[in-house]
């Protein structure tokens, strides 16, 4: 059997070209019979394959009528031909079901936007980053202006409200102004809860912060992401010509990165959609955008914890210090993207910036101070309580101590420290010669002791009690020059 194209060769070699049908066939690389049962045929007419009997032909007539009354799968229907006497396999039935009844194939609507009336919003990830000395999930934020395309993104690690509020505000500053309304998909930081057919439940702070903006939320239906696919492109086009290949040693090297790639690719590429610059387009959406509202707005989220009695409090795993007198005391953290604040009644009591290390400990060296001074006069008074111990004129010497040494202290842990090598009533004695003499120092005392423990007694008379003893007593001889001298001088 020849094809078309085939048949018409044949007729153009043997009728226009007067070759004969040995000649045609040598041309056409065709068996000389073939070429002369074509050539003779005024018309080309495939040869039409006998229909093939199936097992299934006495049941189409049934499966058309199922498929009509109710969209059964292909199992159903098998299992319904089954019970009324169909022999063959699932397959067969299959096919001839996909055959009635094609595919259907679902179709999006074209969406358009006004300059300003909405911007799409989404997180992304992609792997994860050094961050000091632990690793943590990389995540992106994305807002894309529908009718510019102009993109915004900013990389964080970690996907807590206090980031999506505050990604939302460093968009707007981008941007010069909020958009109308935000699509959003049903993330519960915006919505909570979103049922078929009824009405979104929204995050009542994500509410509150689009009132403070002025822009209204849109939230996309269930399992229909693409009603958003100007930021779900976005995504993925942040991946693979952004992060794809990208070598980030730290996170704080990744949103300096983004910003320079914004303003130098994604921004002023001709936009595959539009075949223009997002650039370029957003000169004319930017006046549409509704002013900032100048007056702040705090994202900080808030909770309650009572501090440990190493006086910390932990957030995101790490800990980090209040001052000592709140030790095992209820305080209210506020943590921003930026800042930890705790506050004890009202009262701020302490401020750290904002770490992404985890399991890390932080100090304000403010905070042990009167922990430090407590224990400090603590021990003061321990040892003036073991001074004053030791003599009854004690008070007297400290006094006099404090009015003429720049160290009281020092000198006062010295004559304890004597007290328990010479004893206490030696030491008292020596205060009191202090006293006496205005000696004011452990040196002075110290000497004392020294010299007193060094005395010996006087010796006592000698006597002999035996005769013999005193031939055994040596007598130096007297020196009598003395009394020559004395006779010259007369």
């Amino acid at each position: 059997m020849i094809d078309y194209e085939t048949y018409c060769k044949i007729k153009d070699c043997h009728e226009r070209q007067r070759l004969t049908l040995a000649q045609t066939a040598r041309a056409l690389g065709l068996h000389a019979d073939t070429v002369a049962k074509w050539a003779h045929r005024t018309q080309y007419r495939a040869r039409q394959a006998a229909p093939r009997s199936s097992r299934l032909d006495p049941f189409k007539a049934r499966v058309v009528r199922l498929l009509e009354t109710h969209p059964f799968s292909a199992q159903q229907i098998y299992q319904r031909l089954r019970e009324e006497g169909f022999d063959g396999g699932f397959t067969i039935v299959k096919d001839y079901v996909r055959k009635v009844r094609p595919a259907r194939r679902e179709a999006f609507l074209k969406l358009s936007f006004a300059p300003g009336e909405c911007a799409q919003v989404d997180w992304g990830e992609f792997g994860s980053i050094g961050v000091g000395s632990t690793r943590r999930r990389l995540s992106f934020f994305v807002m894309v202006l529908c009718h510019s395309r102009l993109m915004y993104v900013e990389f964080t690690v970690s996907q807590t409200m206090e980031h999506f509020l505050a990604a939302h505000e460093h968009a707007f500053a981008a941007f010069g102004g909020c958009p109308a309304r935000l699509m959003i998909d049903n993330l519960k930081s915006a919505v909570l809860s979103r049922a078929v057919g009824e009405a979104p439940v929204f995050n009542p702070r994500y509410l509150d912060f689009a009132r403070h903006w002025g822009f209204a939320i849109s939230p996309c239906n269930v399992a229909k992401g693409n009603e958003k696919g100007r930021v779900e492109n976005g995504v993925g086009y942040i991946k693979k010509n952004f992060l794809n290949g990208a070598e980030f040693l730290d996170f704080s090297a990744v949103n300096p990165a983004a910003a320079v790639w914004l303003a130098t690719i994604a921004n002023v590429r001709i936009h595959g959609e539009t075949h223009q610059r997002p650039v370029d387009l957003f000169k004319e959406e930017q006046s549409h955008l509704r002013p900032l509202n100048p007056l702040p707005y705090d994202i900080g989220s808030i909770k309650s914890q009572r501090a440990s009695k190493q006086f910390r409090v932990a957030v995101d795993a790490n800990h980090y210090s209040v001052p000592a007198e709140y030790a095992s005391q209820r305080v209210t953290i506020k943590a921003t993207p930026d800042w930890v604040c705790i506050y004890h009644q009202d009262k701020l009591i302490a401020r750290h910036v904002r770490r992404y290390d985890r399991h890390q400990d932080y100090e304000d060296p403010d905070h042990p101070k009167a922990l430090l001074a407590q224990r400090h006069n603590a021990r003061e008074q321990r040892l003036l309580k073991q001074f004053l111990s030791l003599s009854r004129q004690a008070q007297v010497y400290v006094e006099g101590i404090e009015q003429r040494r720049v160290n009281p202290r020092h000198h006062l842990r010295k004559i304890v420290a004597l007290s328990e090598i010479y004893g206490v009533e030696a030491v008292d004695r020596a205060i009191q010669d202090g006293i006496a003499f205005a000696a004011y120092s452990c040196e002075y005392i110290a000497n004392i002791l020294e010299m007193r423990a060094r005395e010996t007694p006087e010796p006592g008379a000698l006597h002999l009690i035996r005769r013999q003893d005193l031939l055994d007593i040596e007598i130096a001889p007297p020196d009598l020059s003395l009394y020559e001298d004395h006779g010259n001088d007369h």
